[in-house]
């Protein structure tokens, strides 16, 4: 069975393409999707902090005065955390917070992404939305009609028009199919798609 995706912009009311209810039909899961966000964003962290532990900072060789006799306490190294410019007890070093995710739990993932967004009204497509010209008053006037207070453009191909007349819209971003990631097509009020966007969609996520 087919699934109808609206097409805006189009002199043709009733216009839209059909599209596979195996990609566009399936249920929300949360709790996959929740997954999805949260290895992407653990996957965009550096993960470069680092301190020195006892054994890295300078000095400590030798013992500071003998064991016994002096009145002071008891000291073997002056790397000791205890003392000043000494080592940190719990050392941050540095790690990789990539999270590890089968492709077949991923793109279950982004199909219930992308069947929420059409069962939400917030998919259509629009084979007009890329600007003929890098000029930034066309692509606005482009979207007008759109309501929505975040528009993700998604593009068969990115454009020099594209990218230079969407950069200066601080609610619009744009993408390739290969570019999406489940936290951009979250935070979207909108997803404006061109047709051969979501053919290649279909094609990726089958």
């Amino acid at each position: 069975m087919a699934l109808n995706i609206p097409v805006i912009n189009s002199e043709d009311s009733t216009a839209g393409i059909d599209v596979s209810e195996n990609i566009f039909g399936q249920d929300f899961n949360e709790t996959l999707v929740h997954q999805l966000v949260v290895r992407h964003l653990a996957g965009a962290r550096a993960g470069t902090k680092a301190q020195k532990n006892r054994s890295a900072v300078s000095g400590g060789g030798a013992k500071p005065w003998r064991q016994k006799g002096t009145g002071r306490a008891r000291a073997g190294t002056s790397s000791s955390p205890i003392w000043r410019s000494g080592g940190a007890t719990f050392a941050a070093q540095p790690r990789s917070f990539v999270q590890k995710l089968n492709k077949k739990m991923y793109k279950s993932g982004v199909r219930s992404i992308f069947s929420e967004l059409l069962r939400q009204d917030r998919l259509v497509v629009d084979n007009n939305v890329v600007p003929t010209s890098p000029k930034t008053k066309e692509l606005i006037a482009k979207l007008s009609g759109v309501d929505a207070t975040r528009i993700l453009i998604v593009a068969d191909k990115l454009t020099d028009e594209l990218i230079l007349a969407s950069r200066n819209i601080p609610y619009v971003d744009v993408s390739t199919v290969e570019g999406l990631n489940p936290v951009v097509l979250v935070n979207a009020d909108k997803v404006i798609a061109t047709e051969l966007a979501v053919k290649q969609i279909e094609e990726r996520l089958a």
